[in-house]
């Protein structure tokens, strides 16, 4: 079994794509996530490309093979965004 495995994406459409990239490549049979997917959480700066709106679409693409626990950034709107 192929796993890829992150976390701590925190809104990155950058390493978001990254992220995507790898798993284009790898073709994992699941992407596990954990957690701080969509929001950078009021003691972090912004990370590149904060583009919370943006990643959402990004990671519905891989909606079915994605396994995620939540994080300390997560909110109970982010997981009404995502698929």
């Amino acid at each position: 079994m192929k796993l890829v495995i992150a976390s701590d994406i925190h809104g990155s459409a950058f390493w978001c794509g990254k992220l995507l990239e790898v798993c284009e490549k790898e073709q994992p049979e699941n992407l596990i996530l954990l957690g701080d997917i969509l929001y950078h959480g009021p003691r972090n700066d912004l990370p590149r490309d904060y583009a919370p709106k943006q990643v959402i679409p990004m990671l519905d693409k891989w909606a079915d093979k994605i396994l995620c626990v939540r994080g300390n950034c997560e909110a109970e709107v982010d997981q009404m965004v995502l698929s």
